[in-house]
């Protein structure tokens, strides 16, 4: 790219990856019961402000998965939290509904404080708190060869994981990459070119990108089979393995397989 072609296409990426405000809202909490132990599952609803949005997210945190983030927090931007209340651990009572309540609306405030302050909000700790034991589960279900319940799981962290990494687009392309893996194998290869393409426009610019050539390879071998013009792409892969040769012999599969491993 040319200087200018870079400036123009910085310009077009901070416009598509604009800020997305976010809200936060505790709808439920229930009581979970394991053979030792008892505890409160509390319910996370994420919605998009400002306009319809139809991939509402939901997952489940017990309270000492908020205790482990708010340490996490502490420990890196200590200073910029100190206006931030966690909601401290009680001796007892801890399973009564007037607790629990109480509790509900406090973590809800507490996620709403934590999402005000910028830095916060774009940190790993932050992001991997409402994303990460989904996606673990849902990549330990592609290595399974589990691809229809890994396909259910991205399908319901992706569209939060894109949300909360806005600001880093590449940040989800080993997601979307997962779901290309899922769709392809369950013999859905629309779809996955259609993926695919979603995760290049994350990458426009990033030729050096661990998942670049990878990704290419893939949408080739996919434009091949469904008929497309693939010169485009395989141009694309050619120009790239020239000048990083390093990347030949990982095929996406073997490259996607090993994130979230722990």
């Amino acid at each position: 790219m040319t200087t200018r072609e870079l400036q123009e296409h910085w310009q077009k990426e901070k416009s598509r990856w604009r800020h997305v405000k976010l809200l936060f809202e505790i709808a439920s909490a229930r009581i979970e019961e394991r053979r030792v132990s008892k505890f409160v599952m509390y319910q996370v609803v994420v919605v998009q402000t400002g306009s319809f949005d139809s991939d509402m997210a939901v997952v489940e945190r017990r309270y000492s998965d908020f205790e482990r983030l708010h340490k996490a927090l502490l420990k890196r931007f200590g200073p910029e939290l100190e206006d931030v209340a966690f909601p401290r651990k009680r001796l007892t009572g801890n399973l009564s509904a007037e607790t629990i309540c109480e509790r509900r609306l406090e973590l809800c405030d507490y996620l709403r404080l934590l999402y005000a302050v910028r830095a916060v909000r774009r940190s790993r700790e932050f992001v991997d708190f409402l994303t990460r034991p989904e996606l673990r589960e849902a990549f330990g279900c592609l290595r399974a060869g589990q691809y229809a319940r890994a396909l259910d799981l991205l399908g319901r962290v992706l569209p939060l994981q894109e949300k909360l990494t806005a600001h880093c687009p590449t940040a989800a392309v080993p997601a979307l990459c997962a779901t290309l893996i899922c769709l392809r194998d369950l013999e859905r290869p629309a779809e996955a070119f259609a993926v695919g393409e979603r995760a290049l426009q994350r990458l426009r610019a990033r030729e050096s990108h661990r998942y670049y050539a990878p990704l290419l390879d893939a949408m080739v071998r996919l434009a091949y089979a469904l008929g497309k013009d693939f010169a485009s792409l395989q141009g694309r892969l050619d120009d790239s393995q020239l000048r990083s040769p390093t990347h030949r012999g990982f095929t996406l599969k073997e490259l996607t397989v090993r994130e979230y491993l722990s």
